[in-house]
């Protein structure tokens, strides 16, 4: 079967999964795997199941484990099979499956095709550099293959520490990577690889392999960095008879310098961009897109068009660039599908977060300036702010105005190379049309038809002439919705003091 092939079609039981390790959050990197794991799966009407691989035991943690969990529910990623699911093939914690390790283990261990290894960590340690310094490869040297069974039961009668190896085959392991095509490794390269610390504790490339068998998981898609643990547990397969799942490697996130993605390129897990206001529906249409195109020029695409549209041919074998500056044109848009409602209540714990409001009663809030506003009055701010939100934890950004009071130099009032006079006569002209205008038509509709048409007559090649200075003299920003709205919201006595307010900074 060549990569370009759909490795799909003649699958009768098709059963991917997620495996991830709760030793921390969840990364963009896992979300990514679980994704493309899912799409397959509903694509093809294939069976997606979730283990969790804890085995490590001093590492691993409940509350992480939590996490993985919760944040692939929040993003969509459901599973039809797995840890609180119940299935015929579980558990599904690799923690409550180590008799079923052990017995296989043990199994190895009776056909000679695994033994136990007494070389201490230094001796390990030099043995690694003997080999490099004699330009081999720092592969296990053997040194415990062949004890005669006396001595090895004297060690283990004497509790002497130990691990056990894997007997690696000598010969030239390949298969066909769904997404790479065909992959060869020489095991001369690899050696007899650690499967189990001790008969209770396995170690990953053995429990991996187990599980996927008795999972009968029939591909395998996860991550490039997993590339050279495949013929390990080819190997492995080989030895106890098992089926060889078809495996595809993801290509690897980067960062914009082109390194792998890490912490120091910005946030990498996914309650990090939860909590910087990130919609999971744009998430998820961003980690798609990373390392797979439909085809088309088409960017924003639903889970029912990821679905449709999803093949694992057009997966690439270079890394995909995680681009921020992607990923918030992606969510402003899915920010501006949010209905109205939804967003309000979306928004409103950020600006309590940022204490820009502090609630007073069941209905208001005090703002930081210390003034008492409605829900209805917050409702409205919020809703300007939403066609211009990258992301929902910038709400108040642009209304700072609204709810603090702020200085702001004379110089910010300044259009292009005005003159102060020009200025003032700008201000003077927009204080008399917001003083003439009645207050009970001092609405958003009515004000931009009275100040777009005075600002034609003000200066007919340049409406910034006139506007410019309005909107700073009301918000005191140079990013800030239209005076327009603005004055909408503030209602005609604050425009007014506002206006005069700066012409007297021109004094």
């Amino acid at each position: 079967m060549s990569a370009t092939k759909n490795p799909f079609e003649n699958t009768e039981n098709l059963r991917v999964r997620i495996a991830p390790s709760p030793t921390g959050t969840l990364h963009v990197g896992t979300a990514r795997t679980a994704l493309f794991n899912y799409l397959t799966a509903k694509k093809y009407g294939g069976t997606f199941i979730l283990r969790i691989e804890d085995t490590d035991l001093e590492r691993s943690d409940i509350k992480f484990e939590k996490d993985i969990l919760d944040y692939l529910k929040w993003l969509g990623i459901t599973w039809d099979e797995g840890v609180g699911i119940d299935g015929t093939c579980g558990p599904y914690r690799q923690s409550e499956r180590l008799e079923i390790y052990k017995k296989y283990i043990q199994k190895l261990l009776d056909e000679n095709k695994a033994y136990y290894c007494f070389c201490t960590s230094e001796e390990l340690e030099a043995q690694k550099t003997d080999m490099m310094t004699q330009g081999l490869a720092p592969i296990y040297s053997g040194k415990c293959a062949h004890l005669p069974p006396k001595e090895i039961e004297e060690r283990l009668r004497a509790g002497a520490s130990y691990i056990i190896r894997f007997r690696t085959p000598q010969e030239i392991i390949s298969f066909n990577d769904i997404i790479r095509g065909k992959l060869s490794f020489d095991t001369k390269l690899i050696g007899d690889i650690a499967i189990a610390k001790n008969l209770n504790t396995p170690l990953y490339n053995f429990a991996v392999v187990i599980d996927d068998q008795l999972m009968k998981i029939s591909h395998v898609i996860r991550g490039e960095d997993h590339i050279s643990n495949t013929p390990k547990q080819i190997a492995i397969q080989k030895a106890l008879d098992f089926n060889i799942p078809s495996y595809g490697h993801l290509p690897l996130l980067l960062g914009t310098d082109r390194s792998k993605l890490s912490k120091r390129h910005g946030a990498t897990s996914i309650k990090e961009y939860k909590e910087e206001g990130y919609l999971p529906e744009a998430i998820i249409n961003f980690i798609a897109l990373l390392g797979w195109n439909p085809g088309t020029n088409e960017e924003i695409m639903s889970e029912e068009q990821l679905v449709e549209k999803f093949s694992i041919n057009k997966i690439q074998k270079s890394g995909a660039v995680f681009d921020i500056k992607k990923l918030d044109w992606i969510n402003s848009i899915y920010i501006k599908k949010v209905p109205p409602d939804e967003f309000f209540k979306e928004t409103l714990p950020y600006l309590e977060n940022k204490e820009l409001i502090k609630k007073s009663s069941e209905d208001s809030y005090t703002t930081q300036n210390g003034k008492i506003v409605n829900l209805a009055w917050l409702k409205k701010v919020t809703l300007l702010e939403q066609p211009r939100l990258k992301k929902l934890s910038e709400i108040g950004e642009t209304t700072l105005f609204l709810f603090k009071d702020i200085e702001y130099d004379v110089e910010m009032l300044r259009w292009k190379n005005a003159q102060n006079t020009d200025l003032r006569k700008s201000l003077e002209c927009s204080l008399e049309l917001a003083t003439e205008i009645n207050p009970e038509n001092f609405n958003k509709e009515n004000l931009e038809l009275a100040f777009k048409n005075a600002a034609k007559k003000f200066d007919s090649k340049d409406a910034g002439t006139l506007l410019w200075p309005l909107r700073v003299a009301l918000s005191g920003q140079k990013m800030s919705p239209t005076p327009f709205d603005i004055a909408d919201i503030l209602g005609k006595e604050a425009t007014v003091k506002k206006i005069k307010l700066a012409i007297k900074k021109l004094e």
